[in-house]
């Protein structure tokens, strides 16, 4: 039976240091992201691949709260939504391209998905997710004041706005995605962290306002659909350990406990690297087989075992 991989792709991988973020530019970095992608599809791999969507829901909520006069406001959930289509289109599209590029005609498909949280997580009361563009120091003050955003500076790159960040418990679309890749389709899925929904009984889904760490609920499903390889791509070619010190060093290959230790000694921040190793850690003590955490063009290099870290349970 042939492997599958999941792949997480960072939202901010589509949109660039320095990019206004136009579809023209998220669709030129689709393209070279799903360039490295159909390498694995032509190598036999059945292929998950999931997105972030920081940046792009950010800019949806911001449309819907500057046009709040003239138009209906979109919640946060809805923003989640709609940016799983957008991005869903995008990625699809150059995954489309790509494949008929090397002469493969495999069918892909986005699924718009849901995730469970607890209506009672802490997270609600606290917003740790960073959303949006990033602001200088007085245009974030100025944001906070006027407009009662929560505001923290992510990973020394400038300011952004926050929300809350619960917990997945469950991805209501598993099954399906499991069918649809049993029909040999390469499947998009589980779009900035899904779509956050409480389930009230009998069998009432209620979305609730927050966007779910994309790499979280990308390990729950890696892990519910005992995924062989577990991929996030981020803008790194590798993990760094005192990363942006003198002492800075690459991890080339470690175990879940050795990550877990040198999460634990919080040398990963918790607006970068940090959910990545954590939902790596995740992953492998759910059962999974092996993590690559790299940059898309490292990705085949990577699984060669000449780039990127690998860990291992």
């Amino acid at each position: 039976m042939p492997k599958t991989a999941l792949i997480a792709i960072g939202g901010n991988s589509l949109i660039r240091a320095g990019q206004r973020g136009t579809i023209d530019e998220q669709l030129a970095n689709a393209h070279a992201t799903a360039k490295c992608i159909v390498r694995m599809v032509a190598d036999g791999w059945r292929i998950v691949i999931t997105h972030g969507n920081g940046p792009q829901v950010g800019a949806a909520l911001l449309r819907s709260e500057r046009a709040a006069a003239e138009a209906y406001t979109h919640p946060l959930d809805v923003c989640v939504a709609a940016t799983q289509s957008e991005i869903g289109y995008i990625i699809q599209r150059a995954m489309e391209f790509q494949l008929r590029e090397i002469g493969l005609t495999t069918p892909v498909m986005t699924v718009l998905t849901q995730v469970k949280v607890d209506e009672n997580d802490p997270a609600f009361a606290n917003p740790t997710k960073p959303i949006g563009p990033f602001y200088s120091k007085a245009e974030a003050e100025e944001k906070q004041r006027s407009l009662g955003w929560h505001i923290v500076e992510d990973a020394a790159r400038g300011y952004r706005r926050v929300v809350p960040s619960p917990e997945p418990v469950e991805v209501f679309e598993q099954d399906i995605i499991r069918k649809i890749l049993d029909l040999n389709m390469i499947v998009i899925a589980v779009g900035g962290g899904g779509i956050p929904v409480i389930e009230r009984p009998p069998y009432l889904v209620l979305g609730r306002e927050a966007v779910i760490d994309k790499d979280r609920a990308s390990a729950l499903l890696a892990s519910g659909l005992g995924a062989d390889l577990f991929i996030i791509s981020t803008d790194a070619d590798k993990v760094y350990l005192d990363y942006r010190r003198p002492t800075q060093r690459g991890v080339d290959r470690a175990t879940a406990d050795e990550m877990q230790r040198w999460y634990d000694e919080k040398q990963f921040p918790a607006g970068s690297m940090g959910p990545k190793v954590q939902s790596a850690v995740r992953y492998l003590r759910a059962g999974g087989k092996e993590v690559i955490i790299t940059s898309y063009e490292h990705l085949m290099a990577a699984l060669e075992g000449r780039e990127g870290t690998r860990i291992v349970p």
